[in-house]
């Protein structure tokens, strides 16, 4: 592949290090970034460490001066952008008679706003190069989870974002796909079995029961998918989801 330039949101941790380290090792140089900047120095330090080329870069994806301000840093230290993953997420978990108007707000803001942000700021190096891929991070809790109404929302409103940019975009050579995980060990699936009054190893074990292929996922499942995704040979792979969640269903 041409080296190829990508920028991950969310990536200073879990899902978003795991895909800004898999792009790396595939040959993109990638733009790291998350809210903080200096969040993002192992993610970068890990990928330079081992011979990839990146940046840290911090902002708010649901800032629109932020996000250009990201987008021109990117362009002026790697180049041009015409790979993006939007993993940015955060969960403001409630059920809907206890859920407060800033939850949903905040929630939608991230992973609705900042998908849209990032995008229209990316979309024009994408069709000036004849050349790009955009991966949305969706989750099977589109299909619906109690007490993430907001969540849920968001993540399928992700859906029809993945599905229309696919059809606007497709004739400039940009594809758009959407990635819908399951259960994956990460900091915030560690953190639901302790809220759960659980050790980690009695919840993975009684939720891998749950999954056909017997085991929770990790986070380089998904980013196997994202480097399919955005690879040259995926060009005529475009409005589609993946549900990588260890079966035919959530």
């Amino acid at each position: 592949m041409t080296e190829r330039v990508a920028i991950v949101t969310g990536a200073a941790r879990g899902l978003g290090a795991a895909i800004a380290q898999r792009l790396a090792q595939d040959g993109l140089a990638v733009a790291v970034l998350d809210l903080e900047e200096q969040a993002t120095k192992p993610v970068v330090d890990q990928i330079v460490a081992a011979g990839g080329k990146a940046i840290g870069v911090g902002a708010d994806v649901s800032d629109a001066a932020a996000v250009e301000a990201a987008v021109a840093k990117v362009v002026a230290e790697l180049g041009p952008p015409t790979v993006l993953i939007n993993n940015a997420g955060i969960t403001r978990d409630n059920l809907i008679f206890k859920m407060s108007e800033s939850d949903w707000d905040q929630v939608m803001g991230v992973h609705l706003r900042g998908a849209f942000l990032m995008t229209k700021a990316t979309q024009k190096y994408m069709v000036e190069a004849k050349f790009g891929r955009v991966v949305n991070l969706s989750s099977t809790s589109a299909l619906g989870n109690r007490g993430q109404v907001n969540y849920s929302a968001a993540k399928a409103g992700l859906q029809g974002f993945t599905k229309t940019l696919a059809v606007e975009l497709g004739k400039f050579g940009v594809t758009a796909n959407a990635i819908a995980p399951g259960l994956i060990e990460s900091e915030m699936t560690h953190k639901t079995a302790e809220r759960l009054g659980e050790t980690w190893e009695h919840y993975e074990a009684r939720r891998a029961k749950e999954i056909p292929v017997a085991r929770v996922g990790q986070p380089a499942d998904i980013a196997h998918a994202a480097s399919f995704f955005v690879s040259e040979g995926a060009g005529f792979v475009t409005g589609q989801v993946l549900y990588v969640a260890g079966g035919p269903r959530a």
